[in-house]
Order: structure tokens, then sequence, then C-alpha cells
């Protein structure tokens, strides 16, 4: 899969999830029903979260600017923003190409190096992405929702 799609097959899950985030509010308020919040959000939690975590990544490897990453990443926050902001970075190009795998001499930081590393090992990439999204929303979820109960 190339960072393209991978970017954009994110960016609509984490816009469907706040479908479902809202549709457990406005159940909430008009039947009191509590559970709908909590399933919404705790999807819509975990997909954030993966978002976040596939932007930084195809924003390593992309060597998009850190102005990009912050508007990536904050663009989960505003309800289905992630969608208009994949389609103004492809339009950009900023998506194109496939992954780097080999040095290009044009490395910026150790990042870089970790990065195409991984991008070597997509199994141990997924692995290793899997338990650290794993263990973060864990450990949100033991602290407990934003704003407490």
């Amino acid at each position: 899969m190339s960072p393209k799609l991978v970017f954009r097959v994110v960016a609509i899950a984490e816009a469907v999830t706040w479908t479902l985030l809202i549709a457990g509010l406005a159940l909430r308020a008009t039947t009191g029903w509590e559970l709908g919040v909590t399933i919404g959000g705790g999807i819509h939690g975990f997909v954030f979260l993966a978002y976040a975590g596939i932007a930084l990544l195809v924003a390593i490897d992309r060597r998009w600017s850190p102005g990009l990453v912050v508007l990536a990443v904050a663009s989960a926050i505003v309800p289905y923003a992630t969608i208009p902001v994949d389609l103004a970075f492809d339009r950009r190009g900023k998506l194109d190409g496939a992954w780097r795998r080999d040095d290009d001499g044009a490395d910026r930081t150790p990042l870089d190096g970790i990065a195409r590393w991984f991008v070597r090992r997509p199994v141990v990439l997924v692995v290793v992405f899997a338990v650290l999204l794993v263990a973060i929303f864990a450990t949100l979820v033991l602290l407990g929702p934003p704003g407490g109960r």
C-alpha cells in the first residue's frame, strides 16, 4: 500500500468514526443511553490515535514540514476535516510516490532512517504500530474520558 492509500484509508475511517461518536451523543441526548457514547467514543478514540500515528509515519516518509504535520493531526480534532485535508495534500502532491525504502542522501533527522527501516519490514511495522496503539489506547482508557465522568 502506498503512503497515499494508507493515509486516505485512515482519513476516511477517522471521519466515519466521527459519525459514530456524534450518533452516540445524539442518542444520549435524546434517550439517555450512555453506552452509545462509550462505544462511539471508544472506536473514535482508537481510530484517532491510528490516524495520528499514520499521519506521522507518512509525514516522515514524505518529508512534510512541521506545519503540514500539525495540520494533518489537528484535522482529526474537527469533525470530518481529515477528508478535505487528505484531498488537499493529494492535490499538492504531498502524498505522491512509493514508500522511501532506500537512503537517497536527503535525510533530515534520525527519524528518516528509522522510518525507512520499518517500511522495509512491513510486518514488523504493523506489529510495533499495533502494540503501541493498543498500549496508548489502554492507558488513555484507564485514565478516563476527557473532562472526567
